[in-house]
């Protein structure tokens, strides 16, 4: 099926997609800092660059978009054009957010994931008591990984790795 916008109209399109503070993060963010964390954001010493570092706690924050890392949930759709390309470079991101997750875990870490599903649509009604949950475990210490993410429904990609 051909696109149904020109080239033109699609580049610009795909240059508004940002890889950096996007609304999902400024969510996090603004609940993190009206909760007393300060953290830095984006470090690029660190393994897979996490949004968010709240070194006081030794956790790194990644903010998950659903369909940029194939997540299974009711945002994850995979596009019926160029299916081929769309599969390998979300699974190509999986891989890396898997091995960059070793990494940060065996260095002493915690990492958390916050899936974009859990802050938008009907699942923001949720987002007080996972928010509750995830300040909790920031200052609690116990667990190595934590994922907030809203009702998810069967899995579009079986590929994804679990942890």
């Amino acid at each position: 099926m051909a696109d149904v916008v020109d080239p033109a109209t699609r580049s610009r399109m795909m240059s508004g997609i940002r890889g950096k503070n996007t609304r999902p993060e400024m969510t996090v963010r603004r609940l993190l800092h009206t909760s007393g964390f300060r953290y830095r954001l984006h470090a690029k010493d660190l393994p897979g660059k996490p949004d968010i570092v709240l070194p006081k706690y030794r956790v790194v924050i990644f903010v998950h978009g659903c369909f940029w890392h194939g997540h299974h949930c009711h945002l994850f759709k995979v596009p019926q054009t160029r299916m081929g390309f769309w599969m390998t470079k979300i699974n190509g991101n999986i891989r890396r957010d898997a091995v960059a997750m070793h990494k940060l875990l065996d260095a002493g870490w915690r990492v958390a994931i916050v899936w974009e599903c859990a802050l938008k649509g009907w699942q923001r009604e949720l987002l007080d008591a996972q928010f509750d949950g995830l300040r909790k475990w920031l200052v609690g210490g116990a667990t190595q990984l934590i994922e907030v993410e809203g009702h998810s429904s069967a899995s579009a990609l079986p590929t994804s790795p679990t942890l």
